[in-house]
């Protein structure tokens, strides 16, 4: 059976979680098959952005933690190696959440671009409670999308966040209808097909590296460079024609 679903439509690829009877568990085999599905999208010049979703009723129920075999350490990083590869991708994310997010699952909304919520989304840290402290990066990246106290209050406190409450702390930033969220999430992610794939990719990585830019002159110069490459495009110049045009029309 196939573990990792793709399904295209234009410049919109949707990989699905297959294991609802697992709930879409993570297994060895899952992030094998996710690797390999995020290397052929990414080898696909048509796809300019992702869509993460499971089949109903769960997101993704975390990892199936009896695959760490003797070393805990290389068995958790293995497990972890799914999202991970998400997390890696140059093209835009999208986590269309459509319930349960648990544990590792979490993670895998977390890194994520953006994440979209369902009205049956549970975003369920539950790493204490199984016993396991968190891993895969999961307090550093809760951190830096919702800042410390809204970390503190899942991953001590065990408070679960519906779809309204994640986003209500910054964890999600929309929430939709079950029946509507997946076509809200490509919707959204459908707003690059327009733009060149390789500007989409230099803004995704100016994005991610600007967190480590420490004053807004830093930034500036940070930016200068890719907005210039930016500008000697030909889609700029199309468009920067088309500007004037209209201008000395007017």
């Amino acid at each position: 059976m196939d573990l990792v679903n793709v399904a295209l439509n234009e410049s919109v690829a949707t990989v699905t979680l297959n294991d609802p009877a697992k709930r879409n568990a993570v297994t060895l085999e899952m992030c094998d098959q996710l690797t390999s599905v995020f290397d052929d999208l990414e080898a696909n010049d048509d796809i300019k952005a992702i869509v993460v979703t499971g089949a109903a009723p769960a997101f993704c129920a975390g990892a199936d933690l009896s695959h760490l075999g003797d070393s805990a350490e290389d068995g958790l990083l293995a497990i972890y190696e799914g999202f991970l590869r998400v997390g890696r991708s140059p093209l835009p994310t999208i986590a269309a959440v459509n319930g349960a997010a648990v544990g590792a699952g979490m993670n895998l909304a977390l890194i994520c671009d953006v994440r979209l919520a369902g009205s049956s989304a549970r975003f369920d840290d539950r790493f204490l409670q199984l016993g396991i402290h968190p891993g895969g990066g999961h307090t550093w990246m809760f951190q830096n999308i919702c800042g410390p106290q809204a970390t503190a209050a899942a991953v001590l406190f065990s408070q679960v966040l519906d779809g309204a409450e994640a986003a209500r702390v910054g964890l999600a930033y929309q929430v939709y209808e079950d029946d509507e969220l997946l076509p809200a999430a490509q919707a959204m992610a459908a707003t690059t097909a327009a733009v060149p794939r390789d500007l989409i990719i230099k803004t995704k990585q100016s994005i991610g590296d600007i967190r480590w830019v420490t004053s807004q002159t830093a930034a500036v110069n940070h930016e200068l460079g890719p907005q210039a490459w930016s500008t000697r495009q030909p889609v700029f110049a199309e468009k920067l024609a088309k500007l004037k045009a209209k201008i000395s029309k007017s």
